[in-house]
């Protein structure tokens, strides 16, 4: 099952349209659903403020209503339901979550300000939810496209890793695999390493992280990208040509604590094509 939050903006309609859609590729199910605040829900039709809590029921209901027909339209064949829930929606989404396959929410909300490129919401969950959170922004003009995955080395960068290569056979695209690096700052107590010498070494770091993958996926086609450079310009520039990039919530520079590393976090603000941002193995859900 897939879960997708929506909250009647723009940003969340294409998040259930992209879901619903994925829904396909993958043979599962969708639910859509909208978090509101508890009372609406749970006020009695004869109860104080009935008439406020009814037209906030409401308005709701249109909210998931509107949702559905985008997603049905999109794959007229996806078995969808909706649900309306109370509490935050950050940890009402999470909860919701628990047993997906994938968490798809819209890049910004009806609450964002404007000129904001991401919500609250879509911030909050990535990296926290138990499964693989997709931030949609706008649909790319080519949703085929190939699968772009971030590559660092770290054990959440294989995770990253493995649902690319899975992503990408389900679609039968191919497979970028960038590894960017910086080489060490001038003035350190060390001379840097000539360039030659770290181009080798980096190289060998994406080798290794793709090694043994091309067995298990003999369907997808790979592209081996390591340039040096800052990571978040090469995901970046390679997403404006994607149809989908995975980044893990964490890389090899991360602090433990720390629920998204610096690049996760500046790829959700950035990323000019739908992100899916995949916890590591048996940390994700963790607070």
């Amino acid at each position: 099952m897939i879960v997708v939050g929506v909250d009647g903006s723009p940003a969340g309609l294409a998040a259930a349209g992209w879901a619903a859609r994925e829904a396909g590729v993958r043979g599962t199910s969708l639910r859509v659903v909208h978090v509101m605040p508890a009372w609406p829900l749970e006020t009695p039709e004869d109860g104080r403020y009935a008439s406020v809590a009814k037209w906030m029921r409401d308005g709701a209901t249109s909210m998931v209503t509107d949702a559905l027909e985008r997603a049905r339209r999109e794959n007229p064949r996806v078995e969808a339901e909706s649900r309306l829930l109370p509490g935050d929606p950050r940890s009402a989404l999470i909860e919701a979550a628990g047993d997906a396959e994938l968490l798809v929410v819209g890049s910004h909300g009806l609450g964002g300000f404007r000129g904001m490129l991401l919500g609250s919401v879509a911030l909050g969950v990535s990296g926290q939810a138990r499964c693989p959170v997709v931030v949609v922004r706008d649909v790319p003009e080519r949703p085929d496209g190939e699968v772009v995955v971030g590559v660092d080395g770290s054990p959440a960068g294989a995770d990253a890793l493995a649902f690319a290569f899975a992503e990408a056979s389900l679609r039968g695209t191919g497979l970028r695999a960038i590894h960017a690096w910086e080489r060490p700052g001038v003035g350190g107590p060390l001379p840097p390493p000539p360039v030659g010498e770290t181009a080798e070494e980096e190289r060998r770091v994406l080798a290794e992280a793709l090694a043994g993958w091309g067995e298990r996926y003999p369907d997808v086609k790979v592209v081996e990208q390591s340039e040096e450079g800052h990571p978040v310009d090469a995901l970046r520039d390679a997403s404006t040509r994607a149809g989908l990039l995975v980044v893990g919530s964490r890389g090899r520079g991360g602090l433990a604590g720390l629920v998204l590393g610096s690049v996760s976090h500046s790829m959700l603000h950035h990323a000019a094509c739908p992100l899916v941002v995949v916890p590591p193995a048996g940390e994700a859900g963790r607070s």
